[in-house]
């Protein structure tokens, strides 16, 4: 735990989401030795990228770098921004019948032409490990074994490491998106939290906020959640990034929450960049091995007990 702490010159101390990046990747990395083992082959990901959107070309770069150095396989496919939907949907059905291939993930945003939900949905939900097909959210729903959304598992994941047992917390997700805040609300329910799903339409947010232990702001708001919104004490897992004009025009990243205001407050912060966003990846590879395992009828690999829910 202590690895994945550090000092923020106030109050709080900061989550390194880049460490606790790490240790998954490592706790993949060891599941992916052990399955090549026990398979014969790698665990194997195919990621679609469709278009030339500049922050997924560098999101795609970092999955496939980090899926090559964990030791699973990384097949890339990159589609023209006029790809038709048949042309994808036709790829999509191709590497949902290649049995090499554990798990897919179709880069989002799609350009305007294209239907995101659609083209999930035409996922095998088997090798949904990204956890966004109606299937995986089901299972989600009832308590059952599926691939959970990567984004906010490490969220709950980053909140375990600080906070140890959650069982009790108070916990209030900002934003009630089908990518981050329905599942974390969900996932957090299951770490016998109780859980407040906030919103735009939430009345008197800043006090529903300075109620809960653990804060997740979701919403993608530049700076919104300000320190006065944040119970004393409290943890902080911050999933916005958002590029904002810095000193001298030159662009930064902040999160959804004021850091220099939340670090007075809260105990644990997660800063932006650094914190959540590492974690994104991380949670995928884990996916992929364990999706590797479940399709292989396999348990899932030890290594990654600490990692994924059961």
């Amino acid at each position: 735990m202590a690895t994945l702490l550090r000092d923020s010159g106030a109050r709080a101390q900061l989550i390194d989401g880049k460490a606790g990046g790490q240790i998954v990747d490592e706790a993949a990395r060891a599941a992916a030795s052990a399955l090549t083992l026990d398979l014969g082959r790698a665990p194997a990901l195919a990621v679609v990228l469709v278009g030339e959107d500049p922050a997924s070309q560098v999101y795609v770069r970092n999955k496939v770098r980090r899926t090559t150095a964990a030791g699973l396989t990384s097949i890339e496919h990159r589609l023209a921004a006029d790809t038709s939907r048949e042309a994808l949907l036709a790829l999509v059905d191709q590497l949902n019948r290649d049995d090499a291939i554990d798990g897919i993930l179709v880069q989002l945003p799609l350009p305007d032409h294209l239907d995101a939900t659609e083209v999930v949905e035409a996922i095998d939900p088997h090798k949904d490990v990204d956890g966004l097909t109606a299937r995986s959210a089901g299972a989600l729903v009832q308590g059952a074994p599926g691939l959970r959304p990567c984004t906010p598992s490490g969220c709950v994941w980053l909140a375990r490491q600080a906070l140890g047992d959650l069982t009790g917390k108070s916990v209030v997700v900002i934003g009630r998106s089908i990518l981050v805040g329905k599942p974390a609300a969900l996932l957090f329910l299951q770490e016998n939290c109780t859980v407040t799903l906030a919103h735009s339409r939430t009345r008197d947010l800043p006090a529903v906020c300075a109620e809960a232990d653990i804060l997740i702001p979701a919403v993608g708001r530049p700076e919104m959640v300000r320190g006065d919104w944040i119970k004393p004490g409290a943890t902080v897992i911050d999933v916005g990034i958002n590029r904002i004009d810095g000193a001298g025009g030159k662009p930064r990243l902040v999160g959804d929450a004021c850091l220099s205001e939340a670090i007075e407050v809260a105990d644990f912060v997660t800063p932006v960049p650094g914190g959540v966003g590492p974690m994104t990846i991380a949670m995928l590879l884990a996916n992929c091995c364990a999706a590797a395992a479940a399709r292989a009828g396999r348990s899932r690999p030890e290594a990654l007990a600490e990692i994924l829910p059961a």
